[in-house]
């Protein structure tokens, strides 16, 4: 099994002496700090480094240590998917693994001395999540921490990146990637897709209570406070979008931007921009289904401000770290929505795993 293991200043020392016991049980072990029990440090940027490697599939489970273990207990359990608990003896530590699914081990180490913590970690390690009523009791935790936790990262400059989890977009997703699915089947579940992530991204919209008579009665109702809205697909592939967002929001108009990748210079080249004439009072969704290099994304987004866009959203299926990174350098007030942030890019600037060239799926082209 693999163990990620990290402390501040206070749990340095035993920190070292955990080490060696997760080795003498057989398990690889991997030490991310601190390096120093002499300078003060602050427990979440351990945490943080700690719960980042499991959550990325690095570690199978993790231990922290800060003197009371109760600050990286809260800090570790502020990240979606990490489930840390403070144990004080070895009862608490084997029942937070069968009964609660523990996948990291909080210690204090100005409350429990070196043998005791050696007990409760190897108690820790040697236990497994049990069946029946603790699985049903984990998985109502799992959906609770689906439904509450946050799917959206502020960054810097004030624009958020959003990753839509809900569950029938991943499966949508999962189909659009198979190299198998149809040209028909690509296309109509790129407009489905599109159409689910709406609710997201039109989260933000907002309402006026207007009067309405139903059969029964007259009563209080809610309406769109009169906004103005825009799509803007990045042409070609942005336009297998459009369709599914706009029979959720049929009014809104439509702009088109032209460009395309020089292959060589993976630089965007444009060709064409045709907005509304009031885009400047419009909330925009600028539709690029891929964004790899970013490149792309960006000139749009510069032309669309050129021409008086203020308001402006990036919405994606795929996205690749690079290409945020593109965005938000140029553009960092912009929020960017998308399905699913994928590894990285690949020599030829196509985002891994990804899906292959959106454009030539939706229209059958090489």
């Amino acid at each position: 099994m693999r163990i990620v293991i990290a402390s501040d200043h206070a749990g340095f020392a035993l920190k070292g002496e955990l080490k060696e016991l997760v080795r003498e049980l057989g398990h690889e072990i991997e030490d991310v700090g601190t390096y120093s029990g002499e300078k003060s440090v602050d427990y979440p940027d351990w945490s943080a480094k700690a719960t980042e490697r499991i959550v990325s599939g690095k570690a199978d489970r993790g231990i922290l240590i800060c003197g009371t273990g109760i600050g990286m207990s809260i800090a570790a359990n502020k990240v979606k998917g990490i489930y840390a608990a403070l144990c004080c003896n070895e009862f608490t530590a084997r029942v937070s693994r069968e009964h609660n699914g523990s996948n990291v081990l909080a210690l204090g180490s100005r409350v429990i001395g070196a043998e005791l913590a050696r007990s409760i970690t190897t108690a820790w390690l040697d236990s497994e999540p049990l069946e029946g009523r603790h699985l049903v009791r984990r998985q109502k935790i799992m959906s609770c921490e689906a439904e509450t936790h946050s799917n959206s990262v502020m960054a810097e400059g004030g624009g958020r990146i959003v990753i839509i989890e809900h569950p029938l977009i991943q499966h949508k997703l999962s189909i659009v990637r198979d190299k198998n699915t149809s040209v028909k089947d690509f296309r109509d579940l790129i407009q489905e897709i599109a159409g689910l992530m709406v609710y997201e991204i039109s989260r933000n919209l907002l309402l006026e209570e207007i009067d309405v008579e139903t059969p029964v009665c007259a009563t209080k109702a809610f309406s769109l406070s009169g906004k103005k809205l825009a799509v803007v697909p990045v042409l070609r592939a942005g336009l297998g979008m459009v369709e599914g967002i706009l029979r959720l929001i049929p009014n809104a108009k439509v702009g088109h931007v032209g460009l395309y990748r020089d292959p060589d210079t993976l630089q965007p080249v444009d060709y064409y921009c045709k907005l509304p004439n009031d885009i400047g009072e419009r909330d925009i969704f600028i539709l690029d289904p891929m964004l790899a290099t970013g490149g792309s994304a960006s000139a749009a987004i510069h032309h669309v401000k050129k021409r008086g866009g203020r308001r402006i959203s990036l919405v994606s299926l795929i996205a690749a770290p690079e290409g945020v990174e593109k965005v938000k350098a140029d553009h960092p007030e912009i929020d960017i929505f998308s399905a699913s942030l994928d590894s990285h890019l690949n020599d030829h600037g196509y985002i891994v795993p990804g899906l292959g060239d959106a454009g030539d799926r939706l229209f059958g082209t090489k």
